[in-house]
């Protein structure tokens, strides 16, 4: 039971880490374009000029 005093607040405190990061990301706009990298990794870069 007095095992409940550490694990509480260790719990507490990596949610309130998790939701400072999740606000974090999104103040940084890490969600702008979702679906951008999606569609780069489609298609082909242009070929750099031969010498």
């Amino acid at each position: 039971m007095s095992m409940l005093l550490y694990l509480i607040p260790v719990a507490l405190f990596l949610g309130l880490l998790g939701l400072a990061a999740f606000l974090w990301a999104l103040r940084a706009n890490q969600f702008e374009d979702l679906d951008g990298a999606a569609e780069r990794i489609l298609f082909d870069e242009d070929a750099p000029p031969p010498r």
